[in-house]
């Protein structure tokens, strides 16, 4: 409730006071407390402000509220928002940190960007998620990308397409965390601030400076390589020993407290956010890939990690809360593709298209459970494809060899179907997959 309102309604009540002496005093303490009480509920008809967090070589097995892993980070604040949204179970990105990028800003997949591999440059003729925002909503928001692009080497190329700042790492990582090249709108400099720290200050001085909607997409390089030690307020690993060797001998935990940084960077970016700001604000987080098999746990293994096109390559974490989540604490099913996030987030923004290119909103699930959900999630890397229903998941490798898994009841893809004489039921989910992906592919 606005602070104007709350005061008009005290006024109100001090000349119903003088006028009306059968007003008793606790009649008045009533009005007042329950206008107390609704004050941290701020009511705005502005369009929403969209943030987008994205954490690099991040997938279930290391993020809280998710089964696989055994070994979480303490993140408290994605906690948080687990606890006020949705926590998604079957979002789907690629298997490396640049076609996953691409997937987002286009809306489509990687074999009709061309962005199949790391290293790959998208084409600035692609028209981004933040140009299609813009065009279509009478350029309503001002838009940023801080942090990670890795989708060109050419330093104005996010200005190019149509981004209105942009800050970070133009390349795939660093070397290190304390000592990097900052690129900002063009320009680039050398930093000495630990990178996550400095790429949320930068976040929190854009969006203090912005007076229209706003639409940030927050690309932390944390918890990528180098593994590290983060700055000891930011983490609650302890008090490791900070030397190479140590960290090769076991890097997960030094992994893990980059990841806690994020979140606690994270948070005081949600912190610097004023009542009404943040009353009026979504956030998406999403892990771009799998994690690294130097850091993977079970059930995942080194060969089906980041990098591969099995479900500890592929499924990532996914969280939204916030502004238009009206489905608290809850949990979702639903296939989601990283294509459909451009969809999404230009619903969010006030255009009406709920498909196009590769990509399917999933707005609606964000009110109604029962909303209609997509039928396959594909992804793929250079000559190899994956694509999967609700029950059965096809893998397609580059020398011909096929993969099926019934994933209702073999999660972790340890038992091929194909090795053996498949059902019915079977046989007619792989020709129904391969149908699907040849109609993609095509």
């Amino acid at each position: 409730m606005k602070l104007s309102f709350f005061l008009t309604i005290l006024l109100c009540v001090f000349f119903l006071n003088c006028s009306s002496p059968s007003v008793t005093d606790e009649i008045i303490d009533e009005i007042v407390e329950e206008v107390i009480d609704d004050i941290d509920l701020p009511i705005t008809n502005k369009k929403p402000n969209i943030l987008l967090v994205i954490a690099d070589d991040v997938s279930k097995d290391a993020v809280p509220n998710y089964t696989e892993g055994s070994i979480k980070a303490n993140m408290p604040n994605l906690q948080d928002l687990m606890s006020t949204g949705i926590t998604f179970d079957n979002a789907w990105s690629y298997p490396g940190c640049t076609p996953t990028r691409a997937s987002i800003i286009t809306g489509k997949y990687a074999v009709k960007t061309g962005v199949l591999e790391v290293g790959d440059q998208i084409s600035t003729t692609e028209t981004s998620l933040q140009k299609y925002i813009a065009d279509n909503t009478n350029d309503t928001y001002e838009t940023a990308i801080i942090g990670k692009w890795h989708l060109s080497n050419q330093v104005s190329d996010p200005i190019t397409m149509g981004i209105d700042y942009y800050a970070g790492i133009l390349s795939g990582g660093i070397s290190n965390y304390y000592n990097w090249p900052l690129v900002e709108n063009g320009t680039t400099t050398n930093t000495t601030e630990y990178a996550t720290t400095k790429l949320t200050d930068l976040a929190i001085d854009w969006k203090n400076n912005q007076t229209k909607p706003w639409f940030l997409w927050l690309a932390y390089n944390a918890p990528h390589s180098p593994y590290h030690l983060a700055p000891t307020n930011l983490h609650s690993q302890g008090n490791l020993p900070n030397d190479a060797a140590s960290i090769d001998a076991n890097p997960l935990p030094y992994y893990l407290s980059a990841l806690e940084a994020l979140d606690s960077e994270m948070g005081r970016f949600l912190s610097s956010l004023s009542i009404e700001e943040r009353a009026n604000t979504i956030i998406i987080f999403i892990g771009d890939n799998g994690v690294p098999n130097k850091v993977v746990q079970s059930p995942y293994t080194r060969q089906t990690a980041k990098g591969s096109l099995y479900q500890g390559g592929v499924n990532v974490p996914m969280i939204v809360s916030g502004v238009g989540v009206n489905r608290i604490n809850e949990r979702e099913d639903a296939l989601i593709n990283t294509t459909d996030f451009y969809a999404t987030i230009g619903n969010i923004s006030g255009v009406s298209t709920t498909e196009i290119h590769n990509s399917t909103s999933f707005n609606s699930l964000l009110t109604d459970d029962n909303a209609t959900k997509r039928e396959f999630v594909y992804s793929e890397k250079e000559g190899a494809y994956t694509i999967r229903n609700t029950t059965y998941k096809y893998i397609k490798f580059d020398n011909g060899t096929e993969e099926l898994y019934n994933l209702s009841i073999d999660a972790y893809e340890t038992s091929n179907l194909i090795n053996n004489t498949l059902t019915t039921e079977a046989s007619t989910a792989k020709a129904t997959l391969i149908t699907a992906a040849d109609n993609i592919r095509n």
